[in-house]
């Protein structure tokens, strides 16, 4: 950035690369853009924003900006190829937001892009490393395939000098609309959750006889009813495995859309639950997960049915592997052997 001033005229300019920041009559200023934001006080009643930053001065703004003591303004004149930094922000999130996404106005240069609704946000890693290394341009985002809601911040683009060449953020242009071709989607997308109904199999003699109280069927049911879906029966059966195979093929049989068995996860004698899940025909993707808590879960197929093994963390810990996989299966996606082995990475929750 250089300065430079016109001693003769006494315009005072400033240099940003090619475009340039001047000091103009109000009157004069018709047509240009505003250098930075112009605040309105009226003293009582408001004090805020009258014209933002990147304004483009109309001659009905003239009276405004008298009325609040200007008389001269910083203008600015953009050089072929640059773009104001709240231009330069919106584009990016124009082309980086996708379905399920709002935008806020841009301010100083920075647009927030949210969620619209409660679902699984989904963002693409490498998207992201490949636009912060362009430079002088941001993306920040949080980390892809957490649950968010309805106002939730995922994700803000920002420019850093107030002029920014075009040509980077035509870069980001392309490297989203590659990705779109690529793969179907944006790189910053939110997928709704379907609202599956559910049956839950809670085992173990103890609650099964009534020697203790069922604590399975409230705490998975609260967390199905916090994403939209719903445990539509629970049954309970004894530590027997026949009995056990019989009652997952009895959900099975009704058509629920998931199967969720509950209890008996470890590897005592007395717990015959992955046993009889495997009896029962299902495809196991994993028995076991990297991550605690909830490094017993165990998860598969039946006939193309989700069906998990819940450990007992899953009654008391607030945030297990099931809270993990149970948004992605709600959200439509297909977990394979790799997505259970990446949840080591940042899967300690104790």
């Amino acid at each position: 950035m250089t300065d430079s001033s016109s001693a003769a005229s006494g315009v005072n300019e400033k240099r940003i690369g090619q475009s340039l920041l001047r000091e103009v009559k109000v009157e004069d200023a018709v047509g240009l853009l505003l250098a930075h934001d112009l605040t309105q006080i009226v003293p009582g009643s408001f004090k805020g924003r009258l014209f933002r930053k990147g304004h483009r001065v109309e001659e009905a703004d003239i009276p405004k900006l008298k009325d609040i003591g200007k008389e001269h303004l910083y203008v600015m004149e953009l050089a072929p190829g640059d773009l104001h930094e709240d231009d330069a922000a919106l584009r990016m999130a124009l082309a980086l937001g996708g379905p399920n996404t709002t935008r806020t106005e841009p301010h100083e240069g920075k647009v927030t892009l949210k969620s619209a609704m409660t679902g699984l946000v989904k963002i693409n890693k490498d998207a992201v490393d490949r636009i912060n290394s362009i430079g002088d341009i941001a993306l920040a985002t949080v980390t892809s395939g957490r649950v968010v809601h309805p106002g939730d911040a995922v994700a803000a683009t920002r420019a850093i000098p107030l002029i920014v060449p075009e040509a980077k953020v035509a870069e980001v242009e392309r490297i989203a609309e590659d990705y779109h071709r690529a793969e179907g989607a944006r790189p910053i997308e939110i997928k709704p959750f379907r609202k599956l109904r559910a049956g839950l199999l809670t085992t173990g003699t103890e609650v099964y006889s009534g020697r203790i109280a069922d604590k399975f069927g409230p705490a998975v049911s609260r967390k199905l009813q916090e994403l939209g879906s719903e445990v539509a029966e629970q049954r309970f059966a004894p530590d027997d495995r026949q009995t056990i195979v019989n009652e997952i093929l009895y959900f099975l049989d009704l058509g629920y859309d998931m199967i969720l068995v509950s209890g008996g996860m470890s590897v005592d004698p007395d717990d015959r639950t992955p046993g009889a899940i495997a009896d029962a025909g299902t495809d196991i993707v994993s028995y076991g997960t990297p991550m605690l808590p909830g490094s017993m879960l165990l998860f598969g197929y039946l006939r193309g049915v989700p069906i998990f093994g819940l450990p007992g963390c899953v009654m008391h810990d607030p945030y297990t592997s099931f809270d993990v996989l149970l948004p992605r299966v709600l959200a439509g996606e297909t977990i394979v052997r790799e997505d259970i082995v990446r949840m080591g990475y940042g899967g300690l929750h104790r």
